[in-house]
């Protein structure tokens, strides 16, 4: 755990106890604050409580004795409109932070110059975080990873000289972090998503921005207009800026082509690696991953063996394009990380014989994006409160099955792809959809996935349970 020392005998006031509000109060308390905390989930409290954590609501605080606000990432700060713990802070005048913030002030006051390596995009932000902490990991560097993803970022050791932390970043957290400021800060593409908590479209890739303005090195994705244009920004503003891209060359910077990631430096063009024997790496989406972890680790000082040997050896991501069952020629694939059509579409174009499971909670946008694609998918089963919106969108192009259930989809499914004679026909679990209709979030949703691919696997003479 990473002691805060910075608001030491002063009260601070955190809200949302979740596993990062948790993990913020007591590395607070560590540092020698005093805590409030307070949640509007009676659960929360209770959990905080049971924590030895101070717990008061913070509508009857006194606000002039409070010095800071820390708000869990998942409470609204501006849209659709500030949550109520926002407004009495700014009405008192106390500032509005979140964890990631904490943990670049103690950085900046024990090891600033410790390597931290900050990661964000609307796709494929996880899989590049695992990706780089792994290669780092791999080649034996003292390598801390968590933020968005899996660890909240004041549970990891603290920043040193010899130790690298990589850190994923939400659009919420950057927003929560105004001194965000990165050894290497990698942005990796920018689509419609979170609109309902950033206000437009412009108004979520500005977040997104902040994160690349204030990195000393800047690796920056190319192959979207806004990304692109933040690129350029970051270039012309005089920070030393990497461009990469899944889609066509770049003059300085790392690319794909097909299955190959190149070199780009000097007017030269190298090849680095081919990723098509790295199954863990299938794909255009993660041809775009591979090239910013190539591109930050080398950054870091990694040989390019070191490199290689790392992107060889990644066991790939939970939830993101995961093999958790083959029942013969059938390959079961959990890819509940992709709540949006943008994500699903990554898997869909990884595969040649699909049977797919989608639907959620949808977001702005719907599948028609997908369209393209559609003629990859044999069969659709649809789950959730989008599935008479995703059948109007599917309804005379792709063959489709209301299923209601995750379970009922899988079963139904696994029995259709195992009657198919393609010499690799995938069910899919890629929902497009958030999961917060049926499931409290995507890992959860995935997990059950699971374990129904295995149920249906297991069912098969032969089969091979990954």
């Amino acid at each position: 755990m990473i002691a805060v020392s910075g608001f030491t005998g002063r009260t601070v006031a955190v809200f949302g106890l979740g596993g990062s509000g948790i993990a913020t109060a007591r590395a607070l308390l560590a540092g020698g604050a005093r805590v409030v905390a307070f949640d509007d989930n009676p659960a929360g409290c209770e959990t905080a409580r049971a924590a030895g954590i101070e717990v008061a609501d913070l509508r009857q605080a006194d606000w002039a004795g409070i010095a800071a606000l820390v708000l869990a990432p998942g409470v609204p700060l501006t849209h659709p409109q500030p949550h109520w713990s926002v407004d009495l802070a700014r009405a008192h005048g106390v500032e509005v932070i979140g964890d990631i913030e904490l943990f670049v002030r103690e950085r900046n006051r024990t090891a600033p110059d410790a390597p931290f390596v900050a990661i964000t995009g609307t796709n494929g932000k996880s899989t590049t975080t695992a990706l780089i902490a792994h290669v780092l990991k791999a080649a034996g560097r003292d390598v801390q990873m968590g933020g968005n993803i899996g660890v909240p970022i004041l549970e990891l050791e603290e920043a040193s000289a010899g130790r690298i932390h990589v850190i994923e970043c939400s659009s919420y957290q950057i927003d929560l972090a105004p001194s965000l400021a990165p050894s290497v800060g990698v942005l990796l593409n920018i689509t419609p998503d979170h609109l309902d908590r950033h206000g437009t479209l412009a108004g979520y890739a500005a977040v997104k921005e902040r994160l690349i303005a204030g990195s000393r090195m800047a690796i920056v994705g190319v192959d979207d207009s806004l990304s692109a244009a933040i690129a350029d920004r970051a270039g012309q503003g005089g920070t030393e800026t990497l461009r990469i891209s899944a889609r066509h060359p770049v003059a300085d910077g790392v690319y794909a082509e097909g299955s190959s990631v190149w070199l780009a430096q000097a007017a030269m063009q190298t090849p680095f690696v081919d990723l098509a024997p790295i199954t863990s790496l299938r794909g255009a989406h993660n041809a775009q991953n591979a090239a910013a972890a190539i591109a930050v680790c080398r950054k870091l000082g990694l040989s390019d063996e070191e490199i290689r040997g790392g992107l060889e050896s990644f066991p790939g991501l939970e939830h993101r394009m995961e093999v958790v069952a083959r029942a013969g020629r059938v390959l079961f694939v959990n890819d509940s990380k992709a709540t949006n059509a943008d994500a699903a579409e990554r898997a869909l174009a990884s595969y040649e014989r699909i049977y797919w499971i989608a639907g959620g909670r949808a977001k702005a946008g719907g599948i028609d994006s997908l369209q393209p694609y559609f003629g990859r998918i044999a069969k659709a089963y649809l789950i959730g409160e989008a599935a008479d919106a995703f059948a109007a969108s599917l309804d005379g192009r792709v063959a489709f099955e209301t299923c209601g259930t995750l379970a009922e989809a899988t079963m139904v499914a696994a029995r259709d792809a195992g009657r198919d004679a393609h010499d690799e026909p995938v069910v899919l679990l890629s929902p497009a959809c958030a999961s917060f209709d049926q499931f409290p979030n995507f890992e959860a949703r995935g997990r059950a996935f699971s374990e129904a691919a295995r149920s249906a696997a297991s069912r098969h003479a032969g089969q091979e349970v990954a």
